[in-house]
């Protein structure tokens, strides 16, 4: 497998990890106030693997245009 198909890959399954933890956050704010004590960390999730994403996509786009 090429790097750019390894990369395709793994765009996919952090999009697929990025909208669980989109839901995990919607479903925590439809469920406020209970479970208050549970925003940052779900939020921190959730920040963290939308910032993988971006850099995965970014890679992935730079690897496009180079080859």
């Amino acid at each position: 497998m090429s790097n750019l198909e390894e990369m395709v890959k793994k765009v996919r399954k952090l999009q697929l990890r990025a909208a669980i933890a989109k839901t995990n956050l919607r479903d925590l704010a439809e469920g406020l106030p209970v479970k208050w004590t549970d925003i940052e960390e779900v939020a921190e999730r959730t920040h963290a693997v939308y910032a993988e994403l971006d850099a995965a996509r970014r890679e992935l786009a730079k690897m496009k245009s180079l080859g």
